[in-house]
């Protein structure tokens, strides 16, 4: 999970995690790039038992509740994943102005790519307890109300907020905790 002092402390432990994108580019803006996210986080959860216990995506980050074997490695697997997805999105949509701008603030010890997607590191936080679990939930559902999109985070389509209002999500969420 690169050079964060955040560690994975256990397989049997969900944690709150963040994903940024570099420089807080608004890379999810456009409805594709959402989908290569949440796509790539079911095929997680189909291939490799992700538990995601909740999730919102914004213009320039990710947040998840999430849970996995090997979580360190699975993150990494997940952005190397998404960000040759999403890179590969915007050479095919012309979008010259986000590649230059992956490419213009990539760090310099990232000499085998041309961009760079992602910030290092996701900060995993152990969730030890059902009062943490709550408490970060709340702050992934209410992400888009704070930032004035929605007034309701049930209006939000990237985020679980959708799933634990009884309404269907864009991705399943591991629920059974409640």
């Amino acid at each position: 999970m690169g050079r964060s002092r955040y560690r994975v402390v256990g397989k049997n432990v969900p944690h709150f995690i963040t994903c940024t994108v570099l420089n807080w580019i608004p890379l999810f803006t456009r409805p594709q790039t959402a989908e290569i996210v949440l796509e790539a986080i079911q095929h997680r959860q189909a291939q490799s038992l992700w538990r995601v216990y909740g999730y919102v995506l914004l213009e320039n980050h990710l947040h998840m509740v999430v849970q996995a074997d090997d979580l360190a490695g699975e993150v990494a697997r997940f952005k190397s994943y998404t960000a040759r997805r999403l890179i590969d999105c915007l050479e095919a949509c012309q979008a010259e102005r986000l590649l230059k701008q992956l490419a213009f603030f990539r760090k310099a010890h990232k000499h085998d790519r041309d961009y760079q997607v992602w910030e290092e590191g996701a900060h995993p936080q152990a969730i030890e307890n059902e009062q943490v679990l709550r408490q970060k939930l709340e702050y992934i559902h209410q992400n888009p109300v704070k930032r004035g999109y929605v007034d309701d985070p049930a209006h939000w389509r990237y985020s679980s907020a959708r799933n634990y209002a009884g309404q269907p999500g864009l991705v399943p969420v591991f629920k059974e905790w409640l």
